[in-house]
């Protein structure tokens, strides 16, 4: 029925070419404890897979029951059981303990259960190992080539700081992933120069792990054995914070970064040449290990809101448009030049492929377009297919495009969002004090009914310690407390008049980026209950701080817009300074009347260490009480 071999970095199925687009299953059944045996509930999960674009199934360090084999075969799908192991958390393996044993004695048992479905097509001896490795998987890889050809075999799967295993048929290893979003976004770079160290196929283990902020509705669907006691800690935490309103916004917003996260990374290794594949840590959450909310599905499968099959298997299907941005922000002294490609992966070649493109506006109404000539598309990764360029002088206003990429008479379509912004910024307003210090300057404005636009970058005390990068929360800060982002997007006021000459949505998108990224954020825990900023960078759900990176808010007689981002008329990035100029008109305008009034000290503090002379001094005379010292005249009760 069908033959699995690897030959030149591709995997061939009954001779033909395929790319493994693939995601992990890590044993979540929230409403039993134990693995589905019945094949009806994984043809549900298998097909969702399948809905999403993906054609495999990784089961890290498990295997499944027959139904699912069963299930696999009836949808087609690929899957890749393992023997249930992890050996770095105790047992070891190469060093004679009982695992050595084990390994090869169950995966014996799951071949000869197993072994003559045609879903499984690949196997591997677990997860991340420890150990004497090498040696002993070397010999466990040789033992199956040796025994049965029917399937591929690999050592483990593993990160990349695993030493590699030569005899592997396959590689399932990290390294080679990822987005250095550091940097300035661009989708031209690729993979192909590290991926040149392998001589064997790579495919890419754990990819994405972007998180998104928790959704409480999901609460109420674990009917089962287990009760969502995090999500309900969670939830109350934010509830206790004032922000309860919020985590559906929080939700969506984070989300959609989230799918932009996981678009971008998937892109660029479908345009890597030579690249064989990538498995999602999860299509769908991970309820254990802290909490990580990493899938674009819940644990029970199932959507979240922020985006649909449909539009996930735009980026991730058998045919993928693509398109070579050398960056995403222009300024319209500019021309657009994006390369074109193509990603194919079906069971044969597109014959006579039409190829057509179009510029549209934030609305969808189509500004210009155009096609290439007919092309036969064979099996492959990143194949060129032509360039789209276009004349920027012409937008005159700060302006949202997208360019659309289809394969004409097929389902197959992509697209990108990019900004064009003109090159002279246009201040409109000249009463405004603007300034890098909250100093008494800025106080005696505020006192006589003025403005104030407060650059704060590089000033923030209260917030120094939460790092904001473009790229949200990695796995969770449960388990990787030290480690950057802490935050997951950016929630924005999008129908404010503050952003009248700054196209944006109400989440973060790639013009945010040189705003953003690595920008400090204010933590306003001592703002007025309810006071929401004008773009709130979502904190991680396990502290739940209310942060800020641009607020408004009035102050006596006057009012203020605070920005911890680097706010200026001559900012170097062509994004930073739109914002400043829409932010500025907008201070100058008959629509900048903030709602929450903010006490000056209040606002100070975010930006001031406190001196010795603002703390009291306390005397203990007992073990049980603290008392005020008796110089102090305190007649408020300690907390």
């Amino acid at each position: 029925m069908r033959e699995v071999k690897i030959r030149e970095n591709h995997f061939l199925v009954n001779g033909k070419p395929v790319f493994m687009r693939g995601t992990l299953h890590n044993c979540e059944f929230p409403l039993t404890g134990y693995p589905a045996t019945t094949v009806n509930a994984w043809e549900r999960i298998f097909k969702k897979a399948k809905a999403y674009g993906l054609n495999h199934v990784r089961f890290h360090s498990w295997s499944p029951p027959e139904a699912a084999f069963i299930a696999a075969d009836r949808v087609g799908i690929y899957l890749q059981p393992e023997g249930p192991s992890w050996p770095n958390h105790g047992p070891k393996i190469g060093i004679g303990q009982p695992i050595d044993q084990y390994l090869y004695d169950e995966t014996n048992r799951m071949v000869k259960a197993y072994g003559n479905y045609a879903s499984f097509v690949m196997l591997s001896a677990g997860n991340e190992p420890a150990g004497n490795q090498v040696a002993y998987l070397n010999a466990f890889v040789n033992y199956w080539k040796d025994r049965d050809n029917r399937r591929v075999y690999t050592g483990m799967s593993v990160g990349g700081s695993w030493p590699v295993v030569p005899n592997a048929e396959f590689q399932v290893r990290g390294g080679i992933r990822g987005l250095a979003w550091d940097k300035r976004p661009e989708s031209i770079s690729d993979f192909r120069e590290p991926l040149s160290k392998f001589s064997v196929q790579f495919i890419a283990h754990e990819i994405g792990q972007y998180c998104a902020f928790p959704n409480f509705e999901e609460i109420k669907k674990y009917t089962g054995v287990y009760r969502a006691k995090n999500f309900e800690m969670f939830q109350q935490d934010l509830k206790d914070r004032g922000m309860e309103d919020q985590a559906q916004d929080f939700l969506m917003a984070s989300g959609k970064l989230q799918v932009l996260s996981y678009k971008n990374e998937i892109e660029k290794m479908l345009r890597t040449p030579g690249y064989a594949g990538f498995q999602l840590l999860g299509l769908q959450d991970f309820p254990g290990q802290g909490t990580a909310l990493v899938g674009v599905l819940d644990a029970f499968w199932e959507e979240k809101g922020y985006v649909s099959a449909k539009e996930f298997s735009r980026f991730s299907n058998a045919t993928v448009p693509l398109a070579r941005f050398p960056k995403f922000v222009f300024t319209n002294n500019e021309n657009l030049d994006v390369g074109i490609d193509i990603f194919h992966s079906g069971n044969s070649a597109l014959q006579d492929a039409v190829i057509s493109w179009a510029i549209k506006d934030k609305d969808g109404r189509p500004i210009a377009g155009g096609g290439f000539k007919r092309k036969t598309i064979e099996i492959g990764n990143g194949i060129p297919i032509g360039n789209v360029h276009f004349s920027l002088s012409a937008i005159t206003k700060p302006t949202q495009l997208q360019l659309e990429v289809k394969v004409e008479n097929t389902s197959f379509a992509n697209d990108w969002n990019f900004w064009v912004f003109p090159e002279k910024t246009t201040l409109t307003a000249d009463d405004i004090y603007y300034t890098t210090e909250l100093d008494a300057a800025a106080k005696s404005v505020l006192e006589k009914g003025g403005k104030v636009f407060l650059n704060a970058a590089g000033k923030v005390i209260k917030g120094k310690e939460v790092a904001m990068h473009f790229l949200p929360v990695f796995w969770n800060t449960s388990w990787f407390k030290m480690k950057p982002p802490h935050v997951t997007g950016m929630l924005i006021q999008d129908k404010s008049s503050a952003f009248a000459d700054f196209p944006t949505a109400y989440h973060s998108d790639l013009q945010w980026w040189d705003i953003a990224n690595r920008s400090q954020v204010m933590v306003l825990e001592d703002f007025p209950v309810g006071f929401k900023p004008l773009v709130q960078p979502i904190d991680t759900w396990f502290l739940n701080r209310r942060l800020g990176l641009v607020y408004e808010a009035k102050v006596g007689k006057g009012k203020i817009i605070v920005s911890s981002a680097d706010l200026r008329k001559d900012s170097e990035g062509a994004a930073s300074k739109a914002l400043f100029q829409s932010l500025w008109n907008y201070m100058g305008s008959d629509q900048f009347h903030p709602q929450t009034e903010v006490h000056f000290e209040v606002i100070r503090d975010v930006f001031m260490n406190p001196s010795r002379e603002e703390f009291k001094t306390y005397t203990l005379d007992s073990p049980d009480e603290l008392k005020p010292d008796s110089k102090q005249n305190n007649s408020k009760p300690l907390k």
